[in-house]
C-alpha cells in the first residue's frame, strides 16, 4: 500500500482544528459514499481513505503521534507504547505501520480503520498489550457510518474484526453518537465499540424528534390552495396546502418524526418555499400582468 499523507487525503492543513478535520471529514465522504457511487471503485477506494485518515486525525493521541512519526520514516522502539516496555517498531516505515493496522482489523462495509471497513483500534490500547509474553485481550473502538434512512428505520451491518465478520444491529431510531457494543468479539475475547454516526441528508432537517423538510411549491398552488407531495422518511405523502401559503409557511404531519425514547414519534413540519417559472410563456407573462395591474 502507498503512503499517503493523511491530511493531503482531507484536504486539509496540518494546522487544522478539529472541527475544520470533521467538516472536511463529513463533506468528502458524503460525496464519495458507496452508496451514492455504486459500482464506482475509485470512489469507494477514496472512501475507505477518508476514513482511515479522519480516524487518525480526529483522534489526539494518534494525531499527536502521526505528526510525531507520520513522516519521519521510522517509529523508534518502544514508541507510544502506553507505558509498557517491549513493543519495538523500529526499522517501519510509514507505508507498513498503516498496512499492519489494517492487516490486524481488515475491511467491511463501513466502519474501521479504513474507513469503509473493520473496526478502529485505539493505538494505546494495541500497543499497551503487546511485548513481554502478555495475552493481547483490548477492546476495539470505531466508527460506524449510516445514512439517516438506515438510522431511522434500523439495519444491519456487517464489519471484519481480525478477519472475522461481524455483524451490527442499529436499532430504530438511532441516533447520532450513539454507542453499540459487541462483547467478546474484540482481539482476545475484549469488546467492540462502535460509535455511529448518521450521515448528513440535505433534504431532513432534525431537531430533537422533530423533522422538517422543505418542499418547491408553484406561485399558483401556494396562492390557491391544491395538493403538493411531500417527503418523509417513510417515503412520499400527498397533502392539501392551504390558500394563500407564502413562503416559510409550515405544515405539520404529526407522527411522522423520528422515533421517540419512550415510544412513539415526533412530528413532521413540511416547510413551504414559493417558486415562480424562471422563464414565462406569453400567456404567463400576460396573467402575471394583470395581476400586477390589479393591486
Amino acid at each position: 500500500m502507498a503512503y499517503k499523507d493523511y491530511y493531503d487525503v482531507l484536504g486539509v492543513t496540518r494546522g487544522a482544528s478539529d472541527a475544520d478535520i470533521k467538516s472536511a471529514y463529513r463533506k468528502l465522504a458524503k460525496q464519495y459514499h458507496p452508496d451514492k457511487n455504486q459500482g464506482d471503485e475509485k470512489a469507494a477506494e477514496k472512501f475507505k481513505e477518508l476514513g482511515e485518515a479522519y480516524a487518525v486525525l480526529s483522534d489526539p493521541e494518534k494525531r499527536k503521534v502521526y505528526d510525531t512519526y507520520g513522516h519521519a520514516g521510522q517509529v523508534p522502539p518502544g514508541a507510544y507504547t502506553g507505558g509498557m516496555p517491549g513493543a519495538d517498531f523500529s526499522g517501519i516505515d510509514g507505508s507498513q505501520f498503516s498496512d499492519f493496522f489494517q492487516g490486524l482489523f481488515g475491511g467491511g462495509s463501513r466502519s474501521g480503520f479504513s474507513g469503509a471497513g473493520g473496526a478502529q483500534v485505539s493505538l494505546e490500547d494495541l500497543l499497551s498489550g503487546m511485548g513481554g509474553g502478555r495475552r493481547f485481550v483490548q477492546n476495539v473502538e470505531g466508527e460506524l457510518q449510516v445514512t439517516l434512512q438506515e438510522a431511522f428505520s434500523g439495519t444491519e451491518e456487517h464489519i471484519q474484526v481480525e478477519g472475522k465478520r461481524l455483524t451490527v444491529r442499529v436499532p430504530t431510531g438511532t441516533r447520532d453518537g450513539t454507542r453499540l457494543r459487541l462483547s467478546g468479539q474484540g482481539p482476545g475475547g475484549g469488546d467492540v465499540l462502535l460509535t455511529v454516526r448518521v450521515l448528513d441528508d440535505n433534504r431532513f432537517e432534525l431537531d430533537g424528534d422533530d423533522v422538517t423538510v422543505s418542499v418547491d411549491v408553484p406561485a399558483p398552488i401556494a396562492a390557491l390552495g391544491g395538493k403538493i407531495k411531500a417527503p418523509t422518511l417513510k417515503g412520499n405523502v400527498e397533502l392539501n396546502l392551504p390558500a394563500g401559503s407564502s413562503s416559510g409557511r409550515r405544515v405539520r404531519l404529526r407522527g411522522q418524526g423520528w422515533p421517540k425514547r419512550n415510544g412513539g414519534n415526533g412530528d413532521l413540519f413540511v416547510r413551504v418555499n414559493v417558486t415562480v417559472p424562471s422563464e414565462l410563456s406569453e400567456r404567463e407573462r400576460e396573467l402575471y400582468t394583470q395581476l400586477l395591474g390589479s393591486r
